[in-house]
């Protein structure tokens, strides 16, 4: 298929999602136990190049041990892929494949391999989800009944689509227990944005349910992925819509410099982001990203959201904590970093100003030092007036552990050209009545760090400390360690 059509594909997606949607009941009988007619193929992992080479797994077949690998006494995976342009397996399903078996050991895992159904206009694919569905539904059920594989011990995970496949298998599969576990991986959105829980992936559908979303921006209408909660836990790195390295923002300037050939890779950058998040998470699982509890992505970026209190954070990817929420799932968001690990540490920045500066947006930089090593400067830019008594709060990230926080350096970047005249006119003119340069006054700072919840605070080294003049750099230590300097100063004067 063109790339051509891929565009036009998508926007006749957005045309159906705002027109006439697709309606069936997800609450069906499950289909019976006869013969099965899907043309879903399940293949068992192996260590074979070609995905052609995996041995296939029938329920209706006898012979499930004739697959060397398979052992009913081990957790079982499957991997759902999502819409297929070319018919062709993506590479990020041998990778998080061998990552899996590589890592757990013992462990089935299986792919669906539904690229007969995948690779139609995408309306069509997505009315064919429903019969993948049942065809996994099919082979769980056949598989506790002959081999007595626990519910319990399943685990789908599902890309775009393929999510959505997950939990009409989860809604199909029919017994005492549900499925343990479904992971969606930026769950598709035309078609299924705004539609109930039983017509796509929703927390009822397993046990416990986490979605990653990485793609939801939506212009001229058009979202890839699904922007609503679907899930228990709905982790929304980098607020969901872009992703770092991906150049989103760009993408209308990609298209007239590369035709549709850049919303492509555009579109794939961020959308597949959310599979490699998951591999990430297995493959560095002492950097693992944490994710926080908040109300929407402008509070966290703020930095108001940094609380890990009744489950109000969690571990993005494989090993995030299962934390049940009812029907109406929790919102995580954090930040990360363009490619692997992708993990970033989050910082919280408070610092309180007791004077007021009118039309002043101040431009700040700080500087943080820890006990393994120093941040750089960071800048931190205002977007409204200060004013006096009052905290504003901001999110600083940083790509390493810097250690337990020892010092901050503050300086005032703005209005530089503003000082050089004030001092060159106190030059021509030291005797004469001039008002005194600007000053921010400092009342507190204090940084609170997401990752191990400690929070410090900051108190000037001399006593003219809280006041910060324009390229003045100002340094400031951990108070408690600052007056047990002062303790022991007046102790030897004594």
């Amino acid at each position: 298929m063109s790339i051509g059509k891929v565009f036009c594909c998508l926007l006749l997606t957005y045309q159906l999602t705002e027109g006439k949607r697709i309606k069936a009941d997800k609450t069906a009988a499950p289909p019976p136990a006869g013969p099965n007619v899907g043309q879903s193929v399940f293949r068992l992992y192996s260590q074979g190049e070609s995905m052609e080479d995996w041995c296939t797994l029938d329920p209706f077949q006898a012979g499930v041990h004739s697959c060397a690998g398979f052992n009913s006494s081990h957790a079982l995976i499957i991997i759902n892929h999502g819409w297929s342009l070319d018919g062709i397996m993506e590479s990020w399903v041998l990778r998080l494949s061998s990552t899996l078996q590589q890592s757990l050991t013992e462990v089935n895992i299986v792919v669906t391999d539904w690229l007969r159904l995948a690779q139609q206009h995408y309306p069509i694919a997505v009315q064919n989800t429903r019969a993948v569905g049942k065809d996994i539904a099919s082979l769980l059920r056949w598989l506790q009944d002959q081999y007595k594989l626990s519910p319990k011990r399943v685990h789908l995970i599902g890309y775009s689509l393929g999510a959505h496949i997950s939990g009409f298998a989860g809604s199909y599969f029919r017994g005492s227990e549900k499925i343990g576990r479904i992971t969606g991986l930026d769950p598709a959105g035309p078609l299924f944005e705004g539609m109930s829980p039983v017509d796509r992936l929703s927390p009822d559908d397993a046990d416990f349910v986490d979605a990653i979303h990485t793609f939801t921006h939506e212009r001229m209408g058009l979202s890839v992925g699904i922007k609503q909660p679907v899930a228990h836990q709905d982790f929304y790195p980098n607020g969901g819509a872009f992703q770092p390295g991906c150049d989103l923002h760009n993408i209308y300037d990609h298209i007239t410099e590369y035709g549709l050939l850049g919303f492509e890779q555009t579109v794939k950058c961020a959308h597949e982001r959310s599979v490699h998040l998951l591999i990430d998470s297995i493959l560095h699982r002492d950097k693992r990203s944490v994710a926080y509890v908040c109300k929407d992505n402008s509070a966290f970026e703020k930095g108001m959201c940094l609380d890990c209190r009744r489950d109000r954070c969690n571990t993005l990817g494989y090993d995030t904590k299962h934390v049940h929420t009812g029907s109406a799932g929790k919102r995580l968001y954090l930040k990360t970093r363009s490619r692997m690990p992708y993990k970033l540490y989050h910082y919280q920045f408070k610092v309180q100003f007791t004077n007021h500066l009118k039309r002043t947006m101040p431009s700040l930089t700080i500087a943080l030092s820890g006990t393994n090593e120093e941040s750089g400067d960071l800048r931190i830019q205002f977007d409204e007036e200060v004013s006096g008594n009052r905290t504003y709060t901001f999110l600083i990230t940083l790509d390493r552990d810097i250690g337990d926080l020892m010092m901050l350096k503050i300086q005032w970047q703005g209005m530089a050209l503003w000082k050089k005249m004030w001092d060159r006119m106190h030059t021509i003119i030291p005797w004469g009545n001039m008002a005194a340069p600007p000053q921010l006054t400092v009342g507190k700072i204090t940084v609170k760090v997401g990752e191990t919840q400690k929070r410090t605070s900051f108190c000037s080294v001399t006593e003219d400390g809280q006041h910060v003049e324009v390229s003045q750099e100002k340094l400031f230590v951990r108070c408690q360690e600052n007056h047990q300097k002062q303790r022991r100063k007046k102790h030897r004067l004594a």
